[in-house]
């Protein structure tokens, strides 16, 4: 599942950089660079809690294959397009919008279904080592991306996109999932009213899931507007896009790393906090920076940050629950996890537009900082986790 999983987002980065840089290209506007993030992350934000109840319905790997499935799909007919020479914005707008509702379904049979591979006291080890395969695709998707983007152009990063999609639905063929999911006569309503349920009673949940909102929608701009940064800022081309995208990736590696190799104690939040406010300080200093070494190794610790928070948030969220409730509970969280892109990209897309991206990128790592201070002095109940 592992290898099926990073060759598959190996794939997914190619297509990131090739797609953004595209869409860039194209409208030659920061905005719709933000719509287009926009849209594909929307439809998880509007469908997550009925993909939760579904996972917890039905096969969860079927589930998953249909969503690859979708996306496969998805992937060549945007590479069809680019062959033809008849690309335009809003085709790709309506591409990301497909494969953000089939992730919609397909993340919350994948968040429920790898905590079903290990046992529970490898369950932190596990979520940071399938971090950790997202995030070595992050390095090696982009540096084949924007190779291929320079010598082949994007045809071909969107074509082995989709030929990357065959990996992860071959393991899934191949795995035999030890938990499969229990037929219900529970109303849709009454599934999703349950997962809400068990994450408000318990305590330092309802927290958790708002910091995750809060968390993405001030910090995932920094990964949207990196094209913005490296051409306007930096006056660089697709390289520099490309450097951008692989030191945060090298750094989300190494970051998962870390969660990986520690023991699974308490105090975890806490951990989670203050590495969160120090993500603040470094995205405030990325913002400010002007020379492409400093903001260099400041991308770099970024994603080494960013995942150290995600990675640790997530873990805390799987160990409180069970494998029936799992696709509902998970279902919620990436709600507000993924829902912090969409709205965080188009907030900062439409700011950009009116003021500069270093200024947005400064304000919102100040904002960061001040969400992490916040849950540290204030809520309690989530430090304590």
């Amino acid at each position: 599942m592992w290898f099926g999983a990073c060759t598959s987002s190996i794939g997914t980065w190619m297509q990131i950089l090739a797609q953004s840089w595209l869409v860039l290209q194209l409208s030659n506007s920061s905005f719709y660079l933000g719509l287009d993030v926009f849209l594909g992350q929307i439809p998880v934000f509007l469908f997550s809690l009925f993909g939760g109840v579904f996972a917890d319905r039905h096969s969860r790997r079927d589930i998953l294959l249909a969503s690859q499935v979708v996306q496969l799909v998805c992937a060549f007919t945007l590479a069809a397009l680019m062959y033809t020479h008849i690309v335009q914005v809003w085709h790709i707008w309506c591409l990301s919008f497909m494969v953000g509702l089939a992730q919609s379904f397909g993340g919350p049979a994948y968040s429920a279904l790898i905590p079903t591979l290990v046992n529970k006291e490898d369950l932190q080890n596990a979520i940071a080592l399938n971090s950790i395969q997202f995030n070595l695709a992050r390095v090696v998707g982009p540096a084949l991306g924007g190779l291929a983007l320079v010598k082949l152009g994007s045809f071909w990063c969107f074509t082995l996109n989709g030929i990357s999609y065959l990996a992860v639905i071959a393991s899934l063929l191949a795995i035999r999932p030890v938990f499969v999911p229990a037929r219900t006569q529970e109303s849709v309503l009454q599934s999703m009213r349950g997962g809400i349920d068990f994450l408000r009673k318990r305590e330092g949940m309802a927290s958790l899931v708002v910091l995750a909102f809060g968390a993405t929608l001030l910090s995932y701009p920094l990964i949207t507007f990196l094209p913005v940064m490296a051409r306007d800022v930096f006056h660089g081309n697709a390289n520099t896009f490309t450097l951008f995208l692989c030191l945060s990736g090298a750094g989300s590696v190494t970051g998962a790393l870390l969660v990986a190799g520690s023991a699974s104690k308490g105090g975890q939040a806490r951990k989670s906090l203050l590495a969160m406010a120090a993500l603040g300080i470094v995205i405030t200093a990325f913002g400010l920076s002007r020379v492409l070494a400093i903001s260099s190794v400041l991308v770099f610790v970024s994603g080494s940050l960013l995942m150290i928070v995600f990675a640790l948030n997530t873990s805390l969220v799987q160990l409180y629950v069970s494998d029936t409730m799992r696709g509902r509970v998970m279902s919620v969280y990436n709600v507000a996890f993924r829902g912090g892109m969409p709205f965080g990209s188009l907030i900062s897309g439409v700011l950009i537009k009116q003021t500069s991206a270093p200024a947005i990128m400064a304000g919102n790592g100040v904002l960061v900082i001040a969400l992490a201070l916040y849950f540290l002095v204030v809520g309690k109940k989530l430090s304590k986790l």
